[in-house]
């Protein structure tokens, strides 16, 4: 247990170090889509909130991402909201959202709630395109860059240090929250849906509550996104960017939180990577396609981490136990002969 402790200890300090020092490397291209993996961390987070530690499928967190995005810029554009503004009232209002979503949602479960949040993630983009008053239908609509209030450091960096001081926000709220009584009535409606009942745990009020504050997690995630893409339009969030979501939830590890920023990490760059190896793949004289590659990447790091990153964590601090007792057995047996 103790060396699972100090590896968590020491991933956190190392992510740390890399989210302060990586922007000053001055590669705005570099910071830019670091940016992007502090947003995907919030989302993710807030997925792993509802499905992993409450046990409800989700595959529709990026129409929640979507609803997000269109509240900062409506905003921004229609009513001349500060930007800074337009993140928390964005969260707030994509909770409500989720609140009302997670009412009528209570009567399914298991593979039919998640049809119902796929079917979401579809719907939300379209209704997006009939609002054009508002959303700009499909030609969408822009917004300017969040400009650096700190002299010296570009756009990007200021991007990519605000998404990241949130995340790190965000992370420690969940992490909270997740270790109270209401995160123990989460695991508790998960594992032992009849038991919490019996034990005074209101599943609907949980369950509930589980999608609003994941929503509204992905609502952040969502204004951050059209904060630093400066245009949005309904194809901004397409269906795979639920399943990119989802996939990042469980490489990291559902039911944890400190696999979530791995996560975040292989949202980000899995896809780019596999489109660059798939360059250099060929097959019968033709290029391999990149989703395959991507496919074939997603399969061996199942592969090698089946409990995703936190699962490869706490296998290693049991290794490191056993091989510290090993060493202690191997001193305590020339000491004694």
């Amino acid at each position: 247990m103790k060396g699972g402790l100090v590896l968590r200890l020491a991933a956190a300090v190392g992510v740390g170090l890399f989210v302060v020092l990586l922007p000053q490397a001055r590669n705005d291209v570099l910071n830019f889509e670091f940016a992007f993996v502090g947003i995907y961390l919030i989302a993710i987070i807030g997925l792993n909130i509802v499905s992993g530690y409450n046990g409800q499928i989700s595959i529709g967190h990026g129409a929640f991402m979507c609803f997000g995005a269109y509240v900062t810029v409506t905003l921004g554009t229609h009513a001349d909201v500060g930007k800074y503004w337009t993140i928390p009232i964005a969260g707030v209002l994509t909770g409500i959202f989720g609140l009302l979503f997670g009412l009528p949602a209570l009567r399914l479960s298991g593979v039919y709630l998640a049809l119902a949040t796929f079917g979401l993630a579809i719907s939300i983009p379209l209704v997006a395109k009939r609002f054009e008053r508002f959303t700009g239908g499909g030609g969408g609509l822009h917004t300017s860059l969040l400009e650096s209030p700190i002299g010296g450091i570009s756009t990007n960096e200021w991007i990519s240090y605000l998404a990241w001081g949130i995340a790190a926000v965000m992370f420690l709220a969940a992490w909270l929250l997740l270790r109270s009584s209401f995160g123990r009535a989460l695991r508790a409606v998960r594992d032992a849906p009849i038991a919490a009942v019996s034990s005074g745990i209101g599943l609907a009020r949980y369950k509930t509550l589980a999608f609003g504050i994941s929503a509204a997690y992905a609502g952040v995630a969502g204004a951050l996104y059209a904060i630093a893409v400066t245009y949005v339009n309904p194809d901004t969030f397409p269906v795979s960017l639920s399943i990119l979501l989802l996939t990042g939830a469980v490489i990291g590890g559902l039911g944890s939180m400190e696999g979530m920023v791995f996560g975040a990490f292989f949202v980000q760059f899995g896809p780019k990577y596999a489109e660059q190896l798939s360059k250099h793949i060929h097959y019968n004289e033709a290029t391999v396609q990149s989703p395959v590659v991507y496919g074939l990447l997603l399969l061996a790091v199942l592969f090698v981490m089946p409990t995703g990153a936190a699962g490869l964590i706490t296998r290693l601090g049991v290794g490191l136990k056993r091989l510290r007792e090993w060493l202690y057995s191997r001193a305590d047996s020339r000491a004694t002969a």
